[in-house]
């Protein structure tokens, strides 16, 4: 895939530029020079590299590749995750994702919390499956795409990826159009639910339905609605919070489709939760900062991030609980960059040799006779990037 991406398929440094991009990923770090750290570690040897490369190395590399290259790495990554089984596919939380810039371009502003003084923000949006946690990948807004041009651009990226039938989207307030609920209605891939905005006209409507009360202080009821000029309706769902008519609180929802109410707002809704977990456990990895609104590098960048998710989610099946909820800087504090190692060449093999790992963490009978492992599972041991050797590991 970075290959592909790099446009050098028989061999060239682009490539081995762009896994030092993933492993500054890997590692949170908005960039890995010789002149900060890791300085004879054997980082540079990691990605088929002589040197580490210069900030100006990886600017021009990531700027020659354009948003469209961008997006096809992330559908090609994102039909290998599903054939790996990191994805179920039936529910699909979207989200739209404000990164904090230092960009000196003109960008809107926005605050996190109303006390707080208002930042330059990159407006993103994500696509993640809401029952595995495991992102699909993302499109970027810009004074020139709405939030529907990007959702709508983002669900053709998956669809070209993806088996999309039957499945469920659950998105956010700032969704709700009438051409994207048009396009769903149109479609026989997928329905949608998100919270409608909160508009008088709306919340009078709802208070006025006629509730099913399914526990206490829960009930729910719905109603056939349809925007104006719109070709298809859609159902307003109505939720209901309190046992004490003057104490009830109001929510409305938009839906299609014909699960049960009480399934969407009790079960399938809440689950949109997920991707906020994803931006609080594995956004070091790239997706927390901006220094540049270059879109061809922010495409590049971060979709290359997206396969440092991939590797490391991987790699946090295979250790024990409660090790695999550690956040992606936590991983790269405790693994990535506190184990001491050497390196040797010994015939066609590359060893690491590991010092003082843990043994609770299960690492040894993972990694220990790599190469043997691997053929056992009918995969060539020989590392490409790092000129046909085979790599093992050593504990001590």
């Amino acid at each position: 895939m970075v290959k592909n991406w790099s446009g050098e398929l028989n061999g060239g440094v682009k490539s081995k530029l762009a896994l030092q991009i993933i492993n500054d990923a890997a590692l949170c770090e908005n960039g890995i020079r010789q002149r900060r750290s890791l300085n004879h570690r054997g980082f540079e040897i990691l990605n088929g590299l002589p040197f580490i490369a210069t900030d100006k190395e990886i600017h021009d590399l990531l700027d020659e590749h354009t948003i469209e290259a961008g997006k096809r790495l992330q559908i090609n990554l994102a039909r290998l995750r599903n054939s790996l089984g990191h994805y179920r596919g039936q529910l699909w939380a979207f989200d739209p994702h404000r990164i904090i810039t230092t960009s000196k371009r003109i960008m809107p502003k926005k605050k996190s919390k109303a006390k707080d003084p208002s930042k330059s923000v990159l407006q993103t949006f994500f696509s993640l499956d809401a029952e595995t946690g495991q992102p699909f990948g993302f499109t970027i807004g810009s004074s020139g795409v709405t939030v529907t041009n990007a959702s709508l651009e983002l669900l053709e990226m998956m669809k070209s990826a993806l088996p999309l039938e039957q499945t469920l989207l659950v998105a956010d307030t700032e969704h709700e159009s009438r051409i994207l609920i048009d396009y769903i209605n149109e479609s026989d891939e997928y329905d949608i639910l998100m919270p409608a905005a909160r508009k008088k006209g709306i919340m009078k409507m709802i208070k006025k339905l006629d509730y099913h009360r399914h526990w206490a202080g829960f009930a729910t009821a719905e109603r056939s609605h349809k925007y104006r000029e719109s070709k298809s309706e859609f159902r307003l769902l109505g939720q209901r919070c309190g046992e004490m008519e003057s104490k009830f609180s109001y929510k409305p929802f938009i839906a299609t489709g014909d699960l049960l109410s009480l399934e969407l707002l009790s079960e399938k809704y809440p689950r949109r939760w997920k991707i906020e977990e994803f931006f609080n456990f594995e956004g070091k990895m790239g997706w927390n900062r901006a220094s540049t609104m270059n879109l061809n590098i922010r495409y590049g960048k971060m979709s290359l991030a997206l396969i440092a998710q991939a590797a490391t989610y991987e790699l946090k099946k295979k250790l024990p609980a409660p090790y695999k909820k550690w956040t992606a800087e936590h991983l790269a504090k405790s693994i990535f960059r506190s184990i001491d190692a050497d390196l040797r060449v010994q015939d066609d093999t590359i060893i690491v040799t590991m010092y003082n790992v843990p043994e609770r963490l299960g690492l040894r009978k993972h990694y220990e006779n790599l190469p043997r492992k691997l053929i056992a599972e009918g995969i060539n041991p020989k590392i490409p990037w790092l000129y046909d050797f085979k790599l093992n590991f050593r504990f001590k």
